[in-house]
């Protein structure tokens, strides 16, 4: 599960995006390499074909041709036993200073659901609905673990992803909440430092590098709606209510939100297994969107 926290208001985030906006010249140049403009190149797709095939065996509902036509490309990272992590980049146009949106799944590898629902969501992205944003997409963060003998929350060294972020006093922090909260439960490791691992190091790069101006986090099983900052949060997504959850070491919401400022939206799917209908599905999508038009433009 991801219980992250932020703290930044409505007004923050327009501003930095007016900030964003008057350095554009600037800003694209350095982005050009995470906002490629539509289509991406066919060679780039048909590398992640070998992988789609041994993500397709273990995704409800997703499947090789899927994935394949999810356009996911390798970001030129790759988790501790070597498989890449898949990215997407859709840039609203080229050169475009639209907000940006970084969109994670799988940050957990036992929960199912949350790399499918991505997975599903780039077959539509494209449409006009989606359109007039900055994506960058990653719809299976932590390979390692859903590949795993058995499906596993935790990464190929045991480090929970969402405990590994450099958080203030991460060193101290960390390692008493693990030890005195969870009594050092193993699926809540958070490493032996902040960053160890090569999952989570990416997340950190591709913050200080793309610049997303909101970060959407999908998780299972608890069917709500997590979002910590002092904007008016969603009230509801598809049947997802919103429920405040928490602020933990080390965690994205954490790091991200009350460190460097960009606010995060957790969707905690109610099954890890079982996806929601595609109606569900859809409404969940569309009322994100609603959210993000409202509140980042």
């Amino acid at each position: 599960m991801a219980e992250e926290s932020v703290r930044i208001s409505l007004c923050q985030v327009r501003a930095g995006l007016g900030a964003w906006l008057l350095a554009a010249g600037t800003a694209c140049a350095a982005n050009a390499s995470v906002a490629p403009s539509r289509p991406l190149p066919a060679a780039s797709s048909a590398a992640a074909a070998p992988w789609c095939d041994r993500i397709s065996a273990r995704l409800p509902t997703v499947s090789a041709s899927t994935c394949r036509q999810s356009a996911v490309v390798p970001s030129g990272a790759k988790s501790n036993n070597g498989f890449p992590i898949l990215e997407r980049d859709i840039g609203a146009s080229a050169g475009s200073t639209a907000p940006r949106v970084l969109l994670l799944g799988g940050i957990h590898g036992d929960e199912l659901t949350a790399s499918a629902l991505v997975f599903r969501w780039l077959q539509t992205i494209d449409t006009p609905a989606a359109q007039g944003l900055n994506w960058k997409v990653v719809p299976l963060l932590n390979p390692d673990g859903l590949l795993a003998a058995k499906p596993q929350r935790v990464n190929a060294h045991g480090v929970d992803l969402n405990r590994n972020f450099p958080t203030p006093d991460w060193q101290r922090e960390a390692p008493r909440y693990w030890a005195k909260v969870t009594r050092s439960d193993p699926r809540r490791f958070p490493g032996k430092s902040p960053l160890s691992e090569p999952e989570s190091r990416w997340v950190h790069q591709t913050i200080e590098n793309f610049h997303p101006d909101l970060v959407v986090s999908v998780h299972a099983p608890f069917g709500v709606l997590d979002f910590d900052g002092d904007a008016e949060p969603p009230r509801k997504f598809g049947r997802l209510n919103y429920r405040k959850v928490g602020v933990y070491p080390g965690s994205l919401g954490n790091y991200s939100g009350q460190h460097k400022q960009v606010p995060v939206i957790t969707i905690e799917l109610p099954h890890a297994q079982a996806m929601p209908s595609d109606a569900e599905i859809q409404r969940i999508w569309l009322d994100m969107l609603e959210w993000i038009r409202t509140n980042l433009n």
